[in-house]
């Protein structure tokens, strides 16, 4: 999978409005990054790595995973598969999300 494909995907699931009221970004490290505008309306799904309420350290195969339904986020985040650091209750609503 590669960012774009992954951006997309993550922009269909959020779709204009996510619930999340909040910004989240998805941190794959050297493969790059995924911000997630939960705020604006519509909500909107970027690669600029920006400052946000909370930060999803993950692999680019756990967030494949993440998004094909094969990793529950707090089956990933118990496992040690994902770290999230900021604010833990904006983690807990990707949940519905993804």
């Amino acid at each position: 999978m590669s960012l774009e494909s992954a951006t997309q995907a993550i922009r269909t699931k959020v779709g204009a409005d996510s619930g999340l009221a909040a910004t989240l970004k998805f941190d794959m490290g050297a493969d790059g990054v995924i911000v997630i505008d939960g705020k604006s309306t519509p909500n909107t799904v970027t690669n600029d790595n920006t400052d946000t309420d909370c930060t999803v350290g993950i692999t680019m195969d756990n967030l494949q995973a993440m998004l094909d339904g094969d990793l529950d986020p707090a089956t990933g985040f118990m496992a040690g598969k994902l770290k999230v650091s900021g604010d833990m209750s904006v983690a807990m609503r990707l949940q519905r999300v993804i």
